[in-house]
């Protein structure tokens, strides 16, 4: 007696769908993306001029021992979601330092508002971008990349404490976000 044929058809179907999920999770995240294509060319160049605008004076002509470097091993990268994953932080950081209560007063109120927030939107649109379960970082490379901007970041930080919160170690800070976001700038590319 021959067994029941019944099963076969149910797998066939199962595996249809299975192949259509995996093909709509796998198109899902570079689409996601695509909403940044229009502002991407102009949100570096638009937070450079902000960043001139915060403080149009020239830096004040100042000497600072161990100054940040930025690590250009970041852009070591040719994957699109990791060039996200990286400017995100990036910014994210870039907003905590120059959101601080100790930026110099004599900086632009309206101008930093401005920057501010053009960060802000910016980061929304970049999270929209990346897995929300964090499946991309499981790797040992690109957490040691996330690692690598933490640390500078928190040499920038070390930098202005021990320089008081000067307006010349800001002025340093404000050149060295100038360089963050020609390195953004970068990414951004490698994200299309």
């Amino acid at each position: 007696m021959a067994a029941p044929a019944t099963p076969q058809p149910c797998l066939r179907h199962g595996a249809t769908a299975l192949l259509l999920l995996l093909t709509a999770l796998a198109t899902a995240t570079p689409l996601a993306c695509h909403h940044l294509r229009p502002r991407d060319a102009t949100f570096p160049w638009d937070s450079l001029q902000l960043l001139q605008a915060m403080a149009p004076s020239p830096p004040q002509p100042c000497h600072h021992q161990q100054a940040p470097v930025f690590p250009d091993t970041l852009l070591h990268t040719n994957h699109p979601q990791q060039a996200a994953a990286i400017a995100l932080r990036i910014l994210q950081h870039l907003f905590t330092t120059l959101s601080s209560p100790s930026t110099p007063h004599h900086w632009d109120a309206q101008a930093r508002h401005d920057l501010l927030n053009n960060l802000q939107h910016y980061k929304h649109d970049l999270e929209q971008c990346l897995p929300a379960n964090g499946t991309l970082f499981q790797g040992r490379g690109p957490r040691n990349l996330l690692l690598n901007i933490s640390r500078y970041f928190r040499h920038i930080q070390d930098f202005l404490h021990t320089h008081n919160h000067s307006a010349c170690a800001w002025d340093h800070v404000r050149l060295e976000a100038r360089i963050c976001f020609q390195r953004v700038d970068t990414l951004i590319r490698r994200m299309k």
